[in-house]
């Protein structure tokens, strides 16, 4: 149990420092890592996972996603936006064919999971 609860918050911290990269650089999808945080939080750190559930930047999508396992138009469309753009510039910049290739790849990934995630009535 408590290897458990220790692997939890690892990955949990790790995923957090992924999403918070992500917010800031290209290709890292931040979204992905907030919400598996916030599931690794729920089970292994109940301070982080409250930290982490009030966030400025995270606290209403997150919010969203426990209460009704979807996201606001806005911000799906924040990421979906800010994803293709990234991706792109960094396909279009990298020299080796088969890291476009897997660049590629991670972004059908990442836009299938988010085209999947419910949306919100906005009001």
């Amino acid at each position: 149990m408590i290897f458990k609860r220790g692997l939890l918050l690892l990955v949990g911290l790790i995923s957090l420092g992924l999403g918070f990269a992500g917010v800031f650089l290209p290709v890292l999808p931040t979204v992905p890592f907030i919400l598996l945080s916030a599931f690794c939080f729920a089970r292994s750190n109940e301070r982080l996972h409250s930290w982490l559930m009030s966030h400025p930047w995270f606290a209403e999508g997150l919010q969203n996603w426990a209460q009704h396992r979807a996201m606001q138009p806005s911000l799906k469309r924040k990421a979906v936006i800010m994803s293709s753009l990234s991706f792109m510039i960094s396909i279009y910049f990298v020299p080796l064919f088969w890291v476009k290739i897997f660049l590629l790849c991670c972004f059908s990934m990442l836009m299938l999971f988010l085209w999947r995630i419910p949306t919100l009535e906005e009001s």
